[in-house]
């Protein structure tokens, strides 16, 4: 099970429209106008536009779960909102964009690609989804590290290594 959480909008005006975008430290895999795309952890707040007229389904990946399926680090692609093409194969993301854009649910078709993807990966460490419900809960990172085993420069290491690809699980290639 892909532990994310699937979204969609449409752009209601004929101008198009703006969305206040959170810092929620998740990643999302976004279907937007024929486009595969992917967001990565904001910073800070900040306005996204979307096209007039324009459908968007995402599949927001819980914290720590979106570098494995992608295969990119989470802070290599903060602050960014990247064609999901930067990050894989060209080929396999025009199968992929024609997959997406020819399902009757795109919805389902982000959440089965992730799924494909997920028996292969796993998380760097265990304790995980622990510092995720810590952060989540206003703990602070001492108290965090103290409560998963480590030291806080040991933690702020996981964490990093929670967001880097170990890209020799697939021969070198994110395909």
């Amino acid at each position: 099970m892909v532990s994310a959480v699937v979204w969609r909008g449409v752009a209601a005006s004929p101008a198009g429209s703006e969305q206040r975008v959170l810092p929620d430290g998740c990643m999302d895999l976004i279907w937007v106008k024929g486009a595969l795309l992917v967001a990565g952890p904001d910073t800070s707040s900040h306005l996204a536009f979307w096209p007039p007229g324009a459908g968007f389904t995402g599949l927001r990946f819980f914290p720590g779960t979106a570098p494995a399926i992608l295969g990119v680090a989470a802070h290599e692609l903060r602050d960014q909102l990247v064609p999901l093409a930067d990050i894989w194969p060209a080929p396999r993301v025009r199968r992929l964009t024609e997959y997406v854009g020819e399902a009757p649910d795109p919805e389902a078709a982000l959440e089965e690609i992730a799924a494909r993807r997920h028996p292969r990966t796993e998380l760097s460490d265990p304790r995980i989804p622990e510092i995720v419900r810590h952060v989540r809960a206003g703990v602070s990172v001492a108290a965090t590290a103290e409560a998963v085993g480590m030291g806080e420069r040991h933690l702020h290491r996981c964490c990093l290594a929670a967001s880097a690809t170990d890209r020799r699980r697939w021969g070198g290639s994110c395909g």
